[in-house]
């Protein structure tokens, strides 16, 4: 940690960099902080379990300390006059009183989530990467898992992915065979959504597209037994929404894994308003005990990953159109900071029209100028340009 902080107080060019693009991060985990959406504990986990981050935007502003940020902060604003960059409030009470986010972690402790409802057979809606991922997940923990596909070859798919994942497991001599045919033994596929009927909880993951998870919660509605949880994986798409469609609000909740499922540690678990709060505590308990960590917030655009990391993304393309460094060296300064990549690279990775559709749902959602997708991401998406996908995006490949 002490190396983090060491490259952000240095005077070089890479650390101004670094700078310019980490401060307004720090102030927008303060502000999610500040608004309550999600406590100190979860805005650090997600950035550290969701991201590959060595520590998180608050226990990072802990390090630097509240008055070496706020002053970061009130120079970048001076210079650019962006909102986004005038200090969170929480950030100024910290410099002025000596406080931490820590501290204010420390009175708020919380006790560990209890399964309220019985959970020991599961279903998954959907057959790719991801819902493969998630039946490996609750089958390796222990649940009997059905699945449901739209044919047999997509089942035999599912089946097929997660025995070579297993495989790999066993000659890594993380599994031994026994441990791999328990495994297995636990799934069942089917190509008929009423196989479900007697799942304790059903994860949908299904294509992003809000009028096919409708349709397909209406009909888990009919399907599914009294008292079934039903959850969705979308990463993008309203948790209320999907709920409207039931009968049951109050069981339906969010379960955003992420890729790939099973070796990702987090789980953004996000209430509706009317999910209950035995849902909520029975989803949290649930991924703790499949080795995940999930992490609370509620229904809005980004949840609490892509609403920080995307705009951090979208000013390191500004920073780039503005001429203040290459691609290359905005890239290496921020792996500087010990990020796993650098955010071009990352772009590439994750693709650049999914950045421009969460880059406009932020922006939709929270209306911020300053959060307007660059004009280099547009172009290169009408372009084509994806990223590793189509071997072209800010780097060739």
């Amino acid at each position: 940690m002490q190396e983090i902080v060491d490259r952000l107080t240095s005077t070089d060019p890479a650390a101004d960099v670094a700078r310019t693009l980490l401060l307004p991060y720090l102030n927008h985990a303060a502000t999610m902080y500040e608004s309550g959406y999600a406590t100190s504990d979860d805005i650090d986990a997600s950035m550290r379990f969701g991201c590959g981050y060595p520590i998180g935007p608050l226990a990072l502003v802990d390090a630097l300390g509240a008055q070496t940020v706020v002053n970061g902060l009130e120079k970048l604003y001076a210079e650019t006059g962006d909102e986004l960059h005038q200090p969170a409030s929480v950030l100024a009470d910290q410099a002025a009183q000596g406080t931490s986010f820590a501290a204010a972690a420390d009175a708020d402790g919380t006790s560990a989530p209890q399964l309220r409802h019985e959970i020991t057979t599961v279903g998954v809606v959907g057959t790719g990467t991801m819902a493969s991922g998630i039946v490996e997940v609750f089958a390796k923990a222990g649940y009997d898992v059905t699945f449901v596909g739209r044919g047999e070859d997509k089942i035999a798919g599912v089946v097929a992915a997660i025995t070579k994942s297993l495989d790999k497991a066993v000659a890594r001599g993380k599994l031994d065979e026994d441990g791999r045919s328990d495994v297995l033994v636990r799934l069942t596929g089917s190509t008929e959504r009423e196989a479900l009927a007697g799942a304790d909880i059903i994860v949908e993951a299904i294509a992003e597209d809000l009028d096919v998870k409708l349709a397909l919660f209406a009909d888990l509605d009919r399907i599914a037994k009294p008292g079934a949880i039903l959850a969705t994986t979308t990463s993008s798409l309203s948790i209320n929404a999907c709920a409207a469609a039931t009968s049951r609000p109050q069981d339906v909740i969010g379960m955003h894994f992420f890729n790939p499922a099973a070796i990702m540690k987090l789980v953004e678990v996000v209430t509706a308003d009317d999910t209950s709060a035995e849902v909520d505590e029975t989803v949290r308990a649930l991924c703790l005990a499949t080795g995940k960590h999930p992490v609370s917030c509620g229904d809005r655009a980004g949840f609490i990953v892509n609403a920080l990391l995307f705009p951090y993304l979208n000013d390191a393309i500004r920073l780039h159109e503005a001429g203040g460094a290459s691609l290359d060296e905005i890239d290496e300064a921020l792996k500087g900071t010990k990020l796993p990549m650098g955010p071009f690279q990352l772009l590439d990775v994750v693709g650049n029209d999914v950045s421009l559709a969460i880059q406009q749902s932020l922006v939709e959602t929270f209306g911020h100028a300053g959060w307007q997708p660059a004009p280099t991401l547009e172009r290169l998406v009408a372009e084509g340009k994806l990223g590793r996908k189509t071997g072209e995006g800010f780097h060739t490949y």
